[in-house]
């Protein structure tokens, strides 16, 4: 039962590749961005590391201004080529942070997110996914990649049980700072 409990302790947020060019072709963007935006406050609140990856930045364009204008102070930056996000910096950065719990979202959910989920399993991580923060641009796309990574043995949630997760108790100061943000 290990994999469904998250401590902030030892979670990090992976935001893999929401940029401008391939953002524009998916009918869920505004969900993700919601999404993504209340998974950064909360990852804000209780300082919990924050990676962003684009792929191929010159040809995709960077992140989205959705995200990039919610972004904390200070996150780690890794640009790719591969659709996996691991190998090189990703890994650096991982392993500097000492988290092993990584929640990933981000875009295409068959293709960058399910390899990187992918290679983050052999590595030993728990990954659990927020399924409404994650996108294709088919839902049979998008169906495939959840299942594919649930099959791998990634925990696929949703932004709320995630976040309610990570804060465990109401009343907090950080309770207060981040419910408002969920009406």
């Amino acid at each position: 039962m290990n994999k469904f409990k998250l401590e902030r302790e030892q979670a990090l947020l992976l935001i893999i590749d929401l940029q401008e060019r391939l953002m524009n072709a998916m009918q869920d963007r505004e969900q993700v961005y919601r999404n993504t935006r209340l998974l950064l406050a909360t990852a804000r609140e209780l300082q919990i590391p924050v990676i962003v990856t684009e792929q191929y930045p010159r040809g995709l364009g960077p992140t989205v201004p959705e995200v990039k204008e919610n972004l904390p102070a200070e996150y780690h930056y890794v640009e790719k080529i591969s659709y996996s996000a691991c190998g090189g910096d990703l890994d650096g950065y991982l392993q500097e942070s000492g988290r092993r719990q990584i929640i990933v979202i981000g875009s295409e959910t068959h293709v960058c997110v399910f390899q990187t989920t992918r290679d983050l399993l052999e590595q030993g991580y728990q990954v659990t996914l927020a399924g409404d923060a994650v996108c294709s641009r088919t839902d049979g796309n998008y169906a495939n990649g959840l299942q594919l990574m649930r099959d791998m043995g990634a925990v696929i949630s949703n932004t709320e049980s995630i976040i309610f997760d990570l804060l465990m108790t109401a009343g907090t100061p950080e309770f207060k700072a981040i419910s408002p943000l969920l009406k």
